[in-house]
């Protein structure tokens, strides 16, 4: 008898365990249910905040004239982009002298330079470029794509701050770990983890970073960003102004990206080149002539 009560009692003690096992399963299977509900949900949040943002596929082969590249357009008064070749549009690429638009607000941020005036003493390297063979202000040196002049700010400023700095602008991949650039030009102040290198942004995050500035979204104070506005300016025909900075390397890549301004209205743009075919024909001045024929 007393054996016999020892078997039931274990068998329901064995029920018990067994309940308890298929009750915990129920609750995982619920959490599970859940979360691939909140998933879905994520997901429907994504694309509706997509939508309500606006992507225009645009038709500009025409401009491009056979040349691989991609343009991207944002209106902030529409909340509406306008893309030419969205893949590569999409695609991280080397910013080259582009980064001239970020490196002069962290040298003013941080005090290195002062404003458009600010001069660097030349070393006498007799570069290729001849304007660069001369002591440089701010707006001479961003207008003739100086390197050693930016090069210098930047090693100034320092890595941890740089970094500090394209991580909160959520600047491309942020990524300046080959801080000295990967040698593609002769001399070490004519490098730079910018060119060709470890920093990568694309066009449509180019365009994004340009709006967030310019629009006064950045930790970048308005007085800094009027003096980088100043030494951007490349027209102004009274009723619109254009706003710009161009990049490139040997290997078939140029950049021109800015802003249009119209009556206190700004339009943002990037245009990027990459036709290693036709490298010899490939420059920022044809992204810049794209460029202008597509803003006409």
């Amino acid at each position: 008898m007393l054996r016999f009560l020892k078997i039931i009692c274990m068998s329901v003690v064995c029920l018990t365990m067994l309940s308890g096992c298929s009750s915990k399963q129920d609750k995982v299977e619920q959490i599970k249910t859940n979360q691939l509900d909140q998933s879905e949900t994520d997901d429907k949040t994504v694309k509706k905040e997509s939508e309500n943002t606006g992507e225009e596929m645009l038709d500009l082969s025409n401009a491009f004239n056979s040349i691989n590249g991609c343009a991207v357009l944002y209106s902030p008064s529409e909340n509406k982009y306008s893309l030419y070749n969205k893949d590569l549009a999409e695609q991280e690429v080397s910013p080259y002298s582009t980064f001239k638009i970020i490196s002069t607000l962290i040298g003013l941020h941080n005090n290195i330079i002062k404003d458009e005036t600010s001069t660097m003493n030349y070393n006498g390297t007799q570069y290729l470029n001849s304007e660069w063979n001369e002591n440089l202000t701010l707006q001479k040196a961003f207008q003739t794509s100086c390197i050693w002049y930016f090069h210098h700010i930047i090693n100034s400023v320092g890595e941890e701050k740089v970094k500090k700095e394209l991580s909160e602008l959520k600047y491309g991949n942020c990524d300046v770990s080959e801080w000295e650039g990967s040698m593609i030009n002769p001399y070490e102040e004519l490098n730079g983890f910018w060119l060709g290198s470890s920093l990568k942004i694309s066009p449509y995050e180019q365009v994004e970073i340009l709006s967030k500035i310019f629009e006064g979204n950045s930790f970048y104070d308005n007085e800094n960003v009027e003096i980088l506005k100043k030494i951007m300016l490349i027209q102004d025909n009274k009723e619109k102004k254009i706003y710009g900075k161009t990049g490139s390397s040997s290997n078939g890549e140029a950049w021109f990206i800015g802003f249009t301004e119209k009556e206190q209205q700004r339009e943002y743009f990037a245009i990027y080149l990459n036709d290693s075919l036709q490298k010899e024909q490939i420059s920022s001045s044809v992204a810049k002539e794209i460029a202008l024929k597509i803003m006409e």
